[in-house]
């Protein structure tokens, strides 16, 4: 028997090289008057032709640049209080994972009669009102194709995921050119992250053979050309397929979801503020050694798309896959072990704990894994 297979697609999807330069008519024919752009301080020249266009055509343009790292529920309050007075007719994020997941749920909240507080979890969001429209300015979240939203919880320093429908934008527009100045460690660490998200829904317990397409073609891209883009930044076929293939992992998040990786990645980002695409990658193949036993065929197919030739068995085959994703990591110039971005030994059995918690994305993983489970995945990381 098949999971049940709900998909929610954006409204309307444009992928190709210099399409930031048509976002202005899209608003144009919206017949927008007021929109915020929720965007970072480096790309604020790289938009300034989009701004101009869209004031020379009557629409007032807002721009925020607060957000500078993983947000948290304060820094998403502090500013609504901005922006409700703004009342914008149209939301545009453009810039990495943060800064869309903060333009969707700004979108989601102006006009709403409910709090933040009050749809933090599965379905519990219960609409949009304003346009919105996300622009990816890094290969590697997703975020601008998925429903989800995270968000550190001040109360606990945990990471809360917001997950709905209404999150998925109206609108995408992904222009691999965006990606050309990002530098290699960011590059890097987006597009393992990217590859994560391809990886975990083709090997997810719940795994779905239309979502297996976008999974392997996913994993296929990245794997051959991930280190190119990050050696070569300017190497825009490079920069072209790591950002389709950060795409195709975007439209795996709401169907199927990401699985274990990610949920112990979770506290080495709220409690140790590492990047979301580094605690992944950090902890992809020790967590793909404990998946293996649970899904041999799976990571065998994982194997291939990674570029690795078949072996004697699947076994066998899933394992040089394992070896593979460790090459990458080297490759890309990522830390490889806990250790190397000074975790402390002690805070394993914490992490441990945090990491339980996050049951939405663990009950995905094709292997249960238990509190002490998660310590030794942790360790064989250190």
């Amino acid at each position: 028997m098949l999971p049940p297979l709900n998909i929610h697609f954006p409204g309307k999807l444009v992928f190709a090289n210099g399409s930031l330069d048509k976002l202005a008519d899209e608003m144009i024919q919206l017949k927008a008057t007021s929109v915020l752009i929720v965007t970072i301080g480096p790309l604020l020249p790289r938009i300034q032709h989009l701004i101009k266009q869209l004031e020379s055509n009557a629409i007032k343009v807002s721009t925020d640049t607060s957000i500078i790292q993983e947000p948290s529920f304060s820094d998403f309050e502090k500013l609504m209080q901005q922006v409700k007075p703004l009342n914008p007719d149209v939301v545009i994020g453009i810039g990495g994972g943060s800064v869309l997941d903060i333009a969707k749920l700004v979108a989601a909240q102006l006009d709403n009669e409910q709090q933040l507080k009050d749809y933090v979890g599965i379905g519990l969001l219960q609409g949009r009102k304003k346009k919105l429209v996300c622009v990816p300015a890094t290969s590697g979240t997703g975020s601008e194709a998925s429903p989800n939203a995270i968000l550190v919880d001040d109360a606990d320093n945990q990471k809360k995921g917001i997950i709905s429908p209404f999150l998925v934008p109206d609108i995408i527009y992904v222009d691999p050119l965006l990606t050309l100045s990002v530098p290699p460690q960011i590059t890097a660490a987006t597009g393992l992250d990217a590859l994560t998200h391809c990886l975990e829904a083709y090997t997810n317990k719940f795994a779905q053979p239309f979502i297996d397409m976008y999974a392997y073609e996913g994993m296929r891209l990245i794997a051959a050309n991930i280190v190119t883009a990050v050696n070569d930044g300017t190497n825009v076929e490079a920069r072209e397929k790591v950002a389709m293939g950060s795409l195709l992992g975007g439209f795996c998040l709401g169907p199927v979801n990401t699985a274990g990786v990610h949920a112990l990645s979770y506290p080495l980002g709220s409690s140790f503020h590492l990047a979301h695409g580094l605690s992944n990658a950090l902890l992809l193949p020790y967590v793909m050694e404990y998946n293996i036993p649970a899904a041999t065929k799976r990571y065998a197919d994982v194997a291939i798309a990674l570029g690795c030739n078949r072996e004697a068995d699947d076994k066998q085959t899933a394992t040089k896959g394992v070896e593979k994703i460790k090459e990458l990591i080297a490759a890309c110039g990522i830390p490889a072990r806990l250790r190397d971005v000074h975790i402390p030994q002690d805070a394993i059995p914490q992490m441990a704990i945090d990491a339980l918690k996050i049951q939405r994305l663990l009950k995905n993983n094709p292997r249960e894994i238990s509190e002490q489970d998660a310590v030794g995945i942790y360790k064989a990381a250190y």
